[in-house]
């Protein structure tokens, strides 16, 4: 009888084993899954980000170009479109704490760029906002059946 049990508990010892090793295998597969998702959505952020820092140089580099040749104007955009074009590589190329800390350092480095560039880079997305906001309310009759009466003000 004594046999019996401690096969029994050997048994159920091995189960839990089993259990154990199972739930750290799944833990561990759920782990590196949501590591992926992380790494996946951080690059779709971080290309986004230098997709838009790459837009605001090149709206720069459009208005250096239109400036008055030699200007201060002219210098000012070209020098922040470089610095913005820059900028829009880092991003594009590092992992998201390189990046804060290069900035950091620039910011450290260049204040009065880096100043520019937030202000202009807050001017565009405020733009940005405004003109997608403004393309919302452009779009809230489209495909709505109109009444000719209602646009000839008989309605």
């Amino acid at each position: 009888m004594d046999d019996a049990v401690n096969d029994a508990k050997a048994q159920a010892k091995s189960v839990v084993e089993d259990v154990k090793e199972h739930a750290k295998s799944v833990a561990e597969d759920a782990r590196e899954t949501v590591k992926s998702e992380v790494t996946a959505r951080a690059k779709a952020a971080r290309s986004a980000a230098a997709g838009e820092v790459n837009n605001v140089a090149a709206a720069l580099r459009r208005a250096a170009d239109e400036s008055r040749d030699g200007s201060p104007q002219e210098r000012t955009f070209g020098q922040i479109a470089n610095s913005l074009a820059d900028v829009s590589e880092t991003i594009g190329n590092k992992d998201l704490g390189t990046v804060v800390s290069d900035a950091s350092n620039f910011a450290r480095r260049h204040p009065l760029t880096f100043l520019a560039g937030a202000a202009l880079a807050g001017f565009a997305i405020s733009r940005f906002a405004k003109a997608s906001e403004r393309h919302d309310d452009y779009g809230t009759d489209y495909g709505r059946d109109t009444d000719p009466d209602d646009i000839v003000g008989r309605g």
